[in-house]
């Protein structure tokens, strides 16, 4: 580790978003990263640029949350460095938020409070955010345990069918279990609400007009916001590919960053009127039934995504700025980011190829491969060690074959 940086990033995750957290880390201050997780996930084991310090099965309650960490700290106090606290999933986001004035002294970190993540990462809160402060969105009704064998379908088939509270859904299980289903029929509405709950899930379920267009039509905007409330960072990117397993839909695969200074500005007045505070990553919609191309707001998680590494290759480094404000204190400038510069993925070039329909998006990304500008994050010179590399490979070839035995496949099978 560089010992001329005097604070130590320790990430809450294990995950592909950790290690695009570590990388920029990395890239920007030459140093190891430390991880806290409930376990080793696959994307920053055999790593010289992140090590998972602790592995605690029960992270997610509170009393161990918070005893963890402080034991945590208390285990390096004597190294004397700054510790910087960085959640990098939704369940770290909501203990941060509820737990923060216990970490105060023991961690540096910029965090929403517990209200506003109430208010944000809950669906059926956010939608009336979106009402409040004019963002178009689906459609939507909700149901819950109580009423959902009697619900009517609210809107023509195809119909999306999402958990409002993400936490609890992605601790439950079921046969059949997606991230996200669209249903095509009735059968199958019915089928997809029975097995959900007949699982642990109990709360409520969104019910959502499905918005037409392929994965291109998606826009994320990530943004970080400094402990002032400002906005500081700003990047939009243009979606070619979401991934299609049951766990990954709606997950980005491939992303070319692009700009609109006029949502920009809409997200930029909502985020600084609420006064929000640390990363925050928004999924939309275009919708372009109108003729007015008007984007729909699906939800905003209340951290950098998964895909957030985009913006750090974009040349937008997302620790610098975190960094710059909560270690050092430096007043930023509003910072927007351009479009172009690169295409980011998880997936190989062939399958982008493959599966993009949209011709001029497939046209810039072959483009910006040819260029050299093709950015995969699990792919870092420094950290190829062996190992890494054997799980790249593997991960890679897997690709090809998982789109082609999942390609739009968002239903149920009612025969389950």
């Amino acid at each position: 580790m560089n010992n001329k940086i005097d604070f130590l990033p320790v990430l809450l995750g294990s995950d592909q978003n950790a290690y695009g957290m570590a990388r920029s880390f990395h890239e920007a201050y030459g140093i190891t990263s430390v991880a806290i997780g409930k376990g080793q996930l696959p994307a920053t084991d055999n790593s010289r640029i992140v090590k998972v310090a602790v592995e605690e099965p029960r992270l997610e309650e509170d009393e161990v949350f918070v005893k963890t960490l402080l034991d945590y700290a208390a285990s390096v106090a004597s190294a004397g460095k700054k510790l910087l606290l960085v959640s990098c999933g939704d369940n770290y986001t909501k203990l941060l938020a509820r737990n923060q004035d216990k970490l105060k002294g023991a961690y540096l970190f910029n965090s929403t409070d517990s209200k506003t993540y109430e208010r944000l990462s809950i669906k059926k809160n956010f939608y009336d955010v979106c009402d409040e402060f004019g963002f178009d969105y689906p459609k939507t009704v909700e149901c819950d345990y109580s009423n959902y064998k009697n619900i009517e379908t609210p809107f023509e088939f195809p119909i999306v069918i999402k958990p409002s509270n993400s936490v609890a859904y992605w601790n439950c299980s079921f046969q059949g279990k997606k991230k996200v289903f669209i249903a095509s029929s009735e059968p199958e509405f019915r089928a997809i609400l029975d097995a959900i709950y007949s699982s642990s899930y109990k709360d409520t379920l969104v019910l959502q007009e499905f918005i037409p267009g392929n994965d291109d039509a998606m826009r994320v905007v990530n943004c970080y916001c400094g402990m002032d409330g400002k906005v500081r960072l700003l990047v939009m990117g243009n979606v070619l590919l979401e991934e299609h397993t049951a766990q990954g839909i709606g997950s980005y695969a491939a992303i070319i960053p692009g700009r609109d200074d006029a949502l920009a500005a809409q997200i930029i007045g909502f985020l600084e009127k609420i006064g929000y505070t640390g990363f925050i990553n928004i999924d939309l919609k275009k919708d372009c039934r109108d003729g007015t191309g008007k984007y729909k707001f699906f939800e905003m998680n209340l951290r950098q995504g998964r895909s957030s590494y985009f913006v750090t290759a974009a040349g937008y480094n997302l620790a610098k700025f975190l960094v710059d404000d909560v270690v050092y204190g430096k007043k930023q400038k509003l910072v927007i980011g351009e479009a172009g510069g690169c295409l980011w993925s998880i997936i190989p070039a062939k399958v982008i190829y493959a599966f993009v329909g949209n011709e001029e998006l497939k046209a810039q990304a072959k483009a910006l491969v040819k260029s050299g500008k093709h950015i995969k994050h699990l792919l870092y010179k420094p950290d190829m060690t062996p190992k890494r590399y054997l799980y790249f490979i593997i991960n890679q070839h897997k690709y090809m074959k998982k789109y082609k035995e999942n390609f739009q496949k968002k239903g149920y099978d009612i025969k389950k």
